[in-house]
């Protein structure tokens, strides 16, 4: 590749702007989890690193030590004085793409950001979305910078008035929501979708699995049509029920799966 770029309104010696032909930059390659905060410590966070590793290696990038992401989320959490929120950590391709002929080190940026938690509306309405997941994609159940469809699935959802959307895969089995795992009561047997369906593996659904009983399922859309309850999970907004499912009213139903989310 030339050594000038062009960046921010100037030309710049590539070596001093590397990002700008990194694999990262160019082509999202890098993984990243978001940590819920509280009291100042990071929530499930020894769950969210092993899954981060495990993501950074399926992708090929150069490990960072544990101890080194602990540390700098440490540090910014001391930085920004605060108790109470969120964090994303991400670890991006820091090296030259070789597809625009870099060569060398491979080498990993680590980088964190914090801030607060995303509101969570008192009633969730959940809709299904029209984007279908490829559960045989390199990518299914990776957390994976190249985030783009997540975020227009997500607008979609929004634009026709719901807050999340179940999505389904390409053999019309439910994968989870567009940024949330799912779980869904049916007489009064708990279900999740399996992995097999390409869905995400997050950390909370991980703590669900293990403090109840319920089945990893492929299921089609009509399981969540005749559930008693549908729950959502994520960091960002913890064990929450749908309050309505594409535009009708869910029954309702307490269970000991709002229980385990201790904020």
């Amino acid at each position: 590749m030339h050594s000038n770029v062009y960046a921010n309104g100037k030309i710049a010696v590539l070596v001093d702007m590397p990002l700008a032909a990194s694999a990262g930059v160019l082509y999202g390659k890098g993984v990243f989890t978001t940590v819920r905060i509280e009291g100042g410590r990071p929530f499930l966070f020894e769950k969210h690193l092993r899954r981060l590793s495990e993501n950074a290696k399926a992708i090929g990038l150069v490990p960072v030590d544990s101890s080194a992401i602990e540390e700098g989320l440490e540090a910014v959490i001391a930085a920004n004085s605060f108790v109470s929120g969120r964090a994303r950590i991400t670890l991006l391709d820091a090296s030259l793409s070789s597809i625009w002929g870099g060569s060398g080190e491979a080498v990993t940026e680590l980088r964190i950001i914090t801030g607060d938690l995303r509101p969570v509306p008192g009633e969730l309405r959940l809709g299904v979305s029209p984007f279908a997941v490829n559960s045989a994609s390199p990518l299914a159940g990776i957390k994976s910078c190249n985030y783009l469809e997540n975020l227009l699935a997500a607008e979609e959802a929004r634009g026709r008035g719901f807050h999340e959307a179940v999505r389904l895969n390409e053999r019309g089995e439910i994968v989870s929501g567009v940024m949330s795992n799912i779980f869904w009561l049916s007489s009064g047997e708990l279900f999740t979708p399996s992995l097999r369906t390409g869905c995400l593996p997050g950390t909370v659904r991980e703590m669900v699995l293990e403090n109840l009983e319920c089945r990893e399922a492929e299921a089609g859309i009509e399981a969540l049509e005749a559930a008693e309850a549908i729950f959502l999970t994520s960091s960002g907004i913890g064990i929450r029920p749908v309050a309505e499912f594409a535009g009708c009213r869910m029954p309702g139903s307490s269970h000991p799966v709002l229980e385990l989310w201790p904020f």
